[in-house]
């Protein structure tokens, strides 16, 4: 602090310096202040929120009147319930200002494993068995260990890993020395990554709801309960959404992108009913570099969902006639169509009406496919080039005979409406012939949404926004994963494995089309 001699002897320069200084210095504090104040406000309404989803969803879950759904639709609801709940507390945790006690008083004791199954001893030791305090440098001596459990799964067979830590004392300082417990991606729990991986590759890659998991796993020897399976299964999904964010990322970073949207029928609990929701599909173009899917579930079908997710992302979108894409052409976004559509409106009418127009149509539809056929393992230029010699004379003879057609038949009729389909979307249609990176149609996308039809039979419904949202994130990586060439499950339970202690720097590494097993 200045004093007022030291002021007196300062110029009016100084002193104005001074004040300038003084004033930056409070006003850089008062900035830091907000900031803080700001991000106690957000938290405090994040925690509002989430108490609020929770205090709902225990009311569905422990309140519920069970006569409008039977007993499969229960179960599935009951599983979601768990695994939202169970996310919540996660999220929760994460945004309270300290952390939570480790143990509280009525909190259940955890059943010790079943003394049957098959252990596996995991040691963990220090680095070095010479005590590190300065002036010391004795030798230590093991006086003890901690063991922990962790509960594992191979198909069929379960087993228990014993991680046992040894307890190294210095004789001269009673410096206690001990390897530090492994990371988790639940902190505490009993499941091993492989198991986490088991139970989310079953639950999202093989359909299996948790009901069934249950009762599997009863078969191989322990039967773990789905509101257990539920706790992990929310829990997981909340730590693999950074990975999932990071994919999105660079999904976006490519100018090329196909888009497709599916129903799935999502719950609404507290009346026992279903609605309509959509799970939207965005995966890179067919001929990019990045084989990557991103699935974006939603409780609708309105073109809002798409702007949301895409952001101010530009590029070229190829995607089918849905009028929920067309803003998106009107503020920057290049539209491609999509061949196939235009192909399924010919194909119909032919097999309905056995129309020698549509058959004709398709005729000239089949020599652009062969001619892809062919390119399809070209560099772009050279693609571009080929369909610029070959494809658009076929497809300028194309549009002057359907112009012709159209011309001879009268509004209204099934012919018609075929026709005014591709005329209508032509230069879309035909945006692929001027650039060799872009594909004829959009089946590259709907290929990816087919894991999600299998899958609609077996789960009836998403049960709530946050479940679907969730089974979207992992069904990216899963998906993903096998666009890449990975086993799903060896990647997750690589994934899980390595996930507590990756840098957030360093997430993409672990990314699909990036990921590389860990070395042993």
């Amino acid at each position: 602090m200045l004093n007022a001699q030291h002021l007196d002897s300062l110029s009016a320069e100084q002193l104005r310096l001074l004040a300038a200084e003084l004033i930056a210095q409070v006003a850089q504090r008062e900035q830091a202040i907000a900031a803080k104040d700001g991000e106690l406000k957000y938290r405090q309404a994040k925690i509002d929120q989430l108490t609020h989803e929770m205090a709902v969803l225990k009311r569905w879950k422990f309140g519920k009147s069970g006569e409008r759904l039977d007993p499969a639709q229960l179960s599935l609801l009951d599983e979601t319930l768990d695994a939202d709940i169970a996310a919540i507390e996660l999220e929760l945790e994460a945004l309270a200002p300290t952390p939570r006690a480790v143990a509280q008083a009525g909190q259940p004791r955890r059943l010790a494993l079943p003394p049957g199954l098959p252990r596996v001893e995991i040691a963990h030791e220090p680095d070095s068995t010479v005590c590190t305090t300065p002036g010391c440098g004795c030798m230590l001596k093991r006086i003890g260990e901690d063991v922990s459990e962790k509960l594992d799964y191979t198909p069929g067979v379960f087993t228990v890993e014993r991680h046992i830590r040894g307890k190294w004392v210095c004789a001269r300082c009673q410096t206690l020395t001990q390897a530090p417990v492994p990371a988790q991606v639940i902190d505490k729990g009993i499941p091993t990554a492989g198991l986490l991986a088991q139970v989310l590759v079953a639950k999202y890659a093989d359909h299996l709801p948790l009901y069934r998991q249950e009762s599997i796993f009863g078969r191989a020897g322990l039967a773990i309960a789905r509101s257990t399976l539920g706790a992990w299964v929310g829990m997981c999904g909340v730590q693999l959404q950074p990975l999932v964010d990071a994919l999105k990322e660079e999904l976006l970073s490519h100018g090329v992108l196909h888009a497709d949207e599916t129903p799935v029928q999502m719950l609404k609990p507290g009346n026992g009913k279903t609605h309509r929701a959509y799970l939207w599909t965005y995966a890179p173009g067919a001929f990019e570099d990045l084989k990557a899917v991103v699935y974006d579930f939603c409780e609708s079908r309105a073109g809002a969902h798409a702007r949301s997710f895409l952001g101010v992302w530009q590029g070229t979108l190829v995607c089918d006639d849905y009028v929920a894409y067309k803003q998106l052409f009107t503020q920057g976004i290049v539209e491609s169509g999509c061949m196939a559509h235009a192909r399924r409106h010919f194909f119909e009418l032919h097999v309905n009406h056995q129309s020698q127009i549509a058959a004709q149509a398709l005729h000239y539809i089949a020599q652009l496919y062969e001619i892809e056929r062919e390119v399809k393992s070209l560099c772009a230029d050279e693609r571009q080039r080929i369909r610029q010699a070959r494809s658009k004379p076929l497809a300028d003879a194309l549009h002057q005979w359907m112009v012709l057609q159209r011309s001879q038949i009268l509004d209204g009729s099934a012919t018609a409406k075929a026709l005014d389909y591709s005329l209508r979307r032509w230069g879309a249609l035909m945006r692929f012939l001027d650039d060799g990176q872009l594909p004829i149609d959009n089946n590259w996308v709907e290929n990816q949404i087919r894991p999600v039809a299998v899958g609609r039979s077996n789960w009836l419904f998403a049960g709530s926004l946050r479940a679907g949202q969730r089974a979207a994130a992992i069904m990216s990586l899963i998906q993903s994963a096998r666009l890449n060439g990975h086993d799903p499950y060896a990647y997750l339970k690589d994934v899980l494995t390595r996930l507590p202690t990756q840098k957030n720097s360093q997430i993409a590494v672990l990314l699909p089309h990036r990921w590389q097993p860990a070395q042993p």
